[in-house]
């Protein structure tokens, strides 16, 4: 599994636990992988949205630019568990190899 594959699991995970706009998911990611550029992560989310894993509206104005939000759809459920077995499968392969 590579890095790209690795956050968009992680944008995935976070969007099966309630809808969440861009800069929520970027803090939370950056916090993970610091060294991640912003523009890369909203570009997933762009690639996301295209490829119909996820739906982008706009949230009620905020005092500021209206939010744009995301919510996984029915294929990035599937794309999500997916993913997520590729990373489980690996982890246990880095495991035997006695990689903690």
């Amino acid at each position: 599994m590579l890095k790209k594959e690795l956050l968009e699991l992680c944008l995935l995970h976070l969007l099966t636990q309630e809808d969440r706009y861009g800069y929520e998911m970027l803090s939370r990611l950056h916090s993970a992988f610091p060294d991640t550029q912003e523009s890369t992560i909203y570009a997933l989310l762009r690639s996301l949205c295209r490829e119909g894993f996820t739906q982008q509206y706009e949230g009620a104005v905020s005092g500021g630019p209206t939010r744009k939000y995301y919510r996984i759809t029915v294929s990035g459920t599937s794309r999500y568990e997916a993913l997520l077995a590729q990373w489980k499968a690996m982890r246990e392969a880095v495991a035997g190899l006695g990689l903690q």
